[in-house]
């Protein structure tokens, strides 16, 4: 029965593996490897790149809390960064002077609601100090940026780049899923053995740091259905944000070199709490079934991430976005109608909080 049953299982894994062939085309690189959730994908970057105790990386504070906790379940030193005022993807020329006083190991960018990092000045700055380059890309899947005077997708200009595929991604699956894309054979090769108990041949481990994080058969075969239809809607997210844009709310700008952003969320400054913004929506006309209102992120201020490093490396522009941002409904099948709703809700929320002095 075993037997039958592993049988089983490696023909479904064979049945599913061009789905890693086929996004790695979409993303244009050599490897694309299926793995649990992107988490993993993100642990996994990092063991390969051999990110190890007390190795310090750039990253931002303002970031889903993933990124940072990746960084330290490998008990690395985050170094995080500050943003320029405007917006809220990496501030480069913070990175760059932080390289110049202390070696960083990688920088790891992300490309925040969809909006690419500006890689056309990470990727040098990165060769030149001798640090990788990670690409954060699980809100930017099909998103597209300019690097060395190409245009590229998120995901293939760094050393590695990760992908989560959780179901309200603009590629989502149906459960946890996630991807490591890289065009190095050498990282690809790890990631694979990292990903797979360290086996390089059934029951043979070649190292002891592995774990078992493989993309199911069932969330690669949902990926293939969806993945040709990615692009549209992409453009059909772009449509909807401009229906917002010219209702005249205040649009965040995350990338000033996106050409094309994936646009994962439709996140509006406000000059009030963000916070209280989002309880009014909750509790009145904006709630939508395509999603609710939510307040933005920060990790470097929470309990669970205060380290020195990165009580040091506090944004107060990070704090400011994180009470001042807010993230309303976003689906490709957003109607003219329902987008009209939320935008007009919202604006009317906006209203009374602001004339209240909130």
């Amino acid at each position: 029965m075993r037997a039958s049953s592993m049988a089983r299982r490696s023909s479904a894994a064979r049945r599913f593996a061009p789905s890693s062939e086929e996004f790695a085309a979409h993303v244009g690189v050599r490897h694309a490897l299926g793995v649990a959730n992107g988490t993993d994908a993100l642990e996994l970057a990092l063991q390969a790149l051999d990110v190890g105790p007390a190795m310090p990386c750039s990253l931002v504070p303002f970031t889903f809390a993933a990124t940072a906790r990746s960084h330290r379940a490998l008990r690395g030193d985050a170094g995080a960064r500050r943003h320029r005022r405007g917006l809220h993807a990496i501030d480069v020329d913070a990175a760059a002077a932080l390289m110049q006083r202390r070696p960083v190991k990688a920088i790891i960018a992300v490309h925040l609601y969809g909006h690419p990092a500006d890689l056309d000045r990470l990727a040098p700055l990165a060769q030149a100090h001798g640090a990788a380059l990670i690409e954060d890309a699980a809100q930017a899947h099909g998103a597209w940026c300019t690097a060395g005077g190409q245009r590229r997708r998120a995901g293939s200009v760094g050393d590695i780049g990760c992908f989560s595929f959780y179901p309200t991604q603009n590629l989502g699956a149906m459960g946890d899923a996630g991807a490591v894309v890289s065009n190095r054979d050498d990282l690809a090769a790890r990631v694979r053995l990292l990903a797979n108990h360290g086996e390089r041949v059934k029951y043979e481990h070649a190292i002891a740091n592995g774990r078992n994080s493989r993309l199911d058969a069932l969330q690669a075969a949902v990926l293939r259905v969806k993945l040709p239809h990615l692009d549209a809607w992409n453009a059909a997210r772009r449509a909807s944000l401009r229906r917002s844009t010219t209702r005249r709310l205040p649009v965040c700008r995350c990338s000033c070199r996106a050409s094309a952003a994936a646009r994962n969320a439709c996140t509006i400054n406000t000059s009030c709490d963000g916070g209280a913004l989002a309880a009014a929506a909750r509790a009145g006309r904006a709630r939508h079934r395509h999603g609710r209102a939510l307040p933005g992120w920060r990790c470097t201020s929470r309990r669970a991430f205060a380290t020195p490093a990165t009580r040091a490396a506090v944004s107060p522009m990070a704090e400011r976005f994180a009470t001042e941002v807010l993230s309303l409904p976003m689906s490709p099948f957003l109607s003219q109608a329902e987008s009209t709703y939320v935008t007009d809700s919202i604006r009317d929320i906006l209203g009374k909080q602001i004339s209240s002095g909130l």
